[in-house]
């Protein structure tokens, strides 16, 4: 084995990785159980650096969208990602540390020895995620994704961050998987529309009146677009954004100098509007809210929020609601309940999503329409339900939450649960949204606090804000502040005292 000395052994550390670099790639060393381990150094989601993540509690956590690995052998724990971490052979010879430039041999594809057919009705974020981690668990059964879209499944978040913005090409969205993935593990994929599922028989049966037989199924349909009822809500420049369909949609309608006028301050809505800027459309906001995101975040960074878009030209109006849309042929303008008007050429809503359950009517459903799940994300015998479209236990507390990562995290309960297991939810809801060249990173599932902390200030960041109920930390919202919130991605599993966290951060900044 060709072997290379890459660092002195005193600067591998237990609380982080250290980067080197081996044949142009970098390598991340760090120290677990005693030992020095190498592992590749970009998250295998979306090339984060992951030495400037965190490690805790025998965990790497990933800086950009908390994936989280076991730092004994690199074992994928959380998504995003989707793969373990690569290993590299380790020598300590006296005080230098030695690592082979090849990685080690990864596990073999499970052989086809189990008879049982699982069927995953939706190919997005969740559906995926699934799908590896029966793979990753030693599922040698069949495996049928089912999904209304005809492309792979990719990921959504891009769409409104980059590629409406113009950084990213919409041909360039990243897929969560390739073809020859899919192909390797003998995962089947069909396009299809899914209509009913009969319970008892276990069969899902498709819009072509075929009938598919199961012994566990996924469901992870996720959400659809809310559209208001507004008259002209039909012209043919009012749009959503939910798919890749959509963003090429409104890529074709907008151009610079155009009017954009979106109804909504969702994140979905928000994110565009700072997309649209980049693009040099004029951009009007038509929203519910005085202040945008008070609600998830507080008043400080929602107001800090809204002062970076009013400084890159987004007008903020909340004052009346969209009452109709006008237009002879295309979009016209936008009236609102009490009068005002606005020039518009192009309107995106941005009100939020309804579930997509309408052919699930035979199991439990919540007044939303989302299905009701326990615990371990099971809707009913033999099915279970993740994501967007499931109402879930969360502290003790039913919760249907609009998160990417978290409709990861729940498949991979799913996935380990339609195995034979009992695994329960108990880690910590995470998203991340953009605005004008600044993310902001959210932990946990705050409905209300009694305390707000800050480490530096929203307006001018870097800053972490701890919002704090009952002197726990209920929540946490930072920017610039990659390694301390993967520690706290981590601590905030169990119960976590306001004050302790400010040492965690701490530690974690320095």
């Amino acid at each position: 084995m060709p072997m290379h000395q890459v660092a002195r052994l005193a600067d591998v550390r237990e609380d982080r990785g250290l980067e080197v670099t081996l044949n142009d790639a970098p390598i991340l060393l760090l120290r677990a159980g005693g030992q020095v381990r190498a592992f590749q150094g970009k998250c295998p989601h979306a090339g984060a650096p992951l030495a400037k993540g965190a490690v805790c509690h025998g965990r790497v956590i990933c800086p950009w969208h908390k994936a989280a690995f076991r730092a004994e052998d690199g074992a994928l724990c959380e998504p995003p990602a989707l793969d373990s971490l690569e290993r590299y052979h380790v020598e300590v010879r006296g005080d230098d540390v030695w690592v082979d430039d090849h990685p080690l041999p990864a596990e073999k594809i499970p052989p086809a020895d189990d008879p049982r057919t699982f069927v995953i009705i939706g190919a997005g974020a969740a559906g995926t995620a699934c799908a590896a981690a029966l793979r990753e668990k030693g599922f040698g059964g069949q495996i049928l994704m089912i999904d209304r879209e005809a492309e792979a499944g990719y990921d959504r978040t891009v769409l409104s961050k980059y590629v409406l913005a113009g950084d990213m090409a919409a041909k360039e969205t990243p897929s969560l998987r390739d073809e020859s993935y899919f192909t390797q593990q003998r995962i089947e994929r069909r396009h299809g529309e899914v209509v009913g599922l009969e319970v008892a028989a276990r069969q899902v049966r498709l819009a072509d009146g075929t009938l598919l037989g199961y012994d566990a199924v996924l469901i992870a349909t996720g959400g659809e677009p809310r559209r208001p009822d507004l008259p002209g809500s039909d012209l043919p420049q009012v749009l959503v954004l939910r798919s890749l369909a959509d963003s090429r949609q409104i890529l074709e309608q907008a151009k610079p100098g155009q009017r954009a006028v979106i109804i909504g301050d969702s994140f979905i809505a928000m994110e565009v509007a700072s997309s649209l800027r980049k693009r040099e459309l004029s951009v009007t906001v038509l929203a519910r809210h005085p202040v945008p995101f008070a609600a998830q975040f507080g008043d400080s960074i929602g107001k800090a929020i809204l002062a970076r878009h009013r400084a890159n030209g987004v007008v903020y109006h909340s004052d009346g609601e969209a009452a109709r849309i006008e237009g002879a042929g295309r979009v016209e303008a936008v009236l609102l309940d009490n009068g005002q008007r606005f020039a518009a050429d192009l309107v995106i809503i941005g009100v939020g999503i309804r579930p997509a359950t309408e052919p699930f009517a035979e199991l439990p459903r919540a007044d939303d329409r989302s299905l009701m799940v326990d615990d371990g994300m099971r809707a009913a015998d033999g099915v279970w339900a993740v994501g967007d479209i499931a109402t879930f236990a969360l502290n003790g507390q039913p919760r249907r939450i609009e998160h990417w990562r978290l409709a990861q995290q729940q498949a991979r309960i799913a996935a380990t649960n339609m195995l034979g297991g009992e695994e329960h939810y108990l880690d910590v809801p995470f998203f991340w949204t953009y605005h004008f060249g600044k993310r902001y990173d959210y932990l946990g599932h705050a409905e209300e606090w009694d305390e707000v902390q800050f480490k530096g200030t929203p307006e001018h960041p870097p800053f972490i804000a701890l919002l704090g109920k009952d002197g726990l930390v209920a929540a946490a919202v930072a920017c610039d502040e990659g390694r301390a919130m993967a520690a706290l991605a981590q601590r905030m599993k169990q119960p976590l005292p306001v004050d302790e966290a400010w040492r965690l951060v701490r530690d974690f900044s320095a």
